[in-house]
């Protein structure tokens, strides 16, 4: 048996890693050659790279692959004007040099920053036209973080995984909301839309009609008695023009307009009716969820 004392070892384990990084590098590149930026190399295609992490991944990706990626857009000064995650299907590239060539030079966990032209990025990759601070000869930085390669089977096999989990969850928000309608004892049937509506007192003035200045408190609540909006809370009056601008969600304003002055109802509305399998735009509506609303019309003029 051979023995390898440890100065031998260290200097063999560098060798090793010295010639094992230039494979990938040489791998990473297809054709190398000078680049006009310091740090750089040039493909024969005319993207400057650079290479700053070497990851665990050992294939790059295919066209009809889908990609997750971070992504930071720049100038080569390095003034950051977009960053941003994002996951989509890597498409053959539009032209040589592309973005998506830069894509495709990617392994999992890769990490590298590409230099191509700004113009033909934003023309024929984007489809608009280069911010004012871009002149035609400029070039642009895109920085890229290779998160995950999935085949197309895959993506489908798990884009079909999470509808399933979806219709569950949906499943589940009407078994709750059927629950909490018994257990509450709400009386009357819902309208043939699904919107329950309870009134808590009626008032004897004028009816809301289109054009009219509407001044409401309302307090907005999931089924378990938590919170996401009320004007109560914050003792600030919530005022609107009855028809001209929705400013409440489509069905509160349409169980205000059956309502008139004095008027205190509770509505019940179901997630498909309200946020529906998205949820709201800023994320305190999750998806599939149930609103309670007790509104007041305290004005109609």
């Amino acid at each position: 048996m051979t023995h390898v004392n440890k100065a031998n070892y260290d200097k063999y384990s560098e060798l090793f890693i010295a010639v094992a990084g230039f494979f990938i590098l040489v791998s990473f590149s297809g054709c190398r050659g000078e680049s006009e930026y310091l740090g750089y190399t040039k493909t024969r295609s005319g993207i400057n790279y650079k290479l700053n992490v070497i990851g665990e991944g050992q294939n790059t990706p295919q066209p009809g692959d889908y990609i997750t990626i971070d992504l930071f857009y720049s100038t080569v000064c390095d003034s950051v004007f977009f960053s941003g995650r994002r996951k989509f299907r890597l498409e053959q590239p539009a032209y040589r040099g592309s973005a998506e060539e830069c894509f495709a030079m990617l392994r999992t966990g890769d990490e590298a920053d590409f230099i191509i032209n700004a113009y033909e990025f934003f023309n024929k990759t984007v489809g608009v036209a280069p911010p004012g601070f871009f002149v035609e000869e400029d070039d642009i930085k895109i920085s890229v973080i290779m998160i995950d390669i999935q085949t197309e089977q895959s993506y489908q096999q798990e884009k079909q995984a999470f509808l399933s989990w979806i219709e569950d969850i949906g499943e589940y928000e009407r078994f709750r909301l059927e629950s909490f309608i018994k257990s509450e004892q709400i009386p009357g049937e819902p309208d043939h839309s699904g919107l329950h509506r309870v009134m808590l007192n009626e008032g004897t003035g004028k009816r809301v009609e289109a054009g009219d200045t509407i001044e409401i408190h309302y307090e907005g609540k999931f089924l378990d008695g938590r919170f996401f909006d009320s004007t109560r809370k914050t003792d600030q009056v919530f005022q609107f023009v009855f028809g001209e601008e929705m400013q409440l969600l489509r069905v509160v304003e349409k169980a205000v307009g059956s309502m008139r002055e004095g008027d205190k109802a509770l509505i019940i509305i179901p997630s498909d009716l309200a946020f529906g399998s998205s949820g709201s735009s800023t994320g305190v509506i999750p998806p599939y969820s149930s609103l309670i609303y007790e509104i007041e019309v305290l004005t109609v003029r």
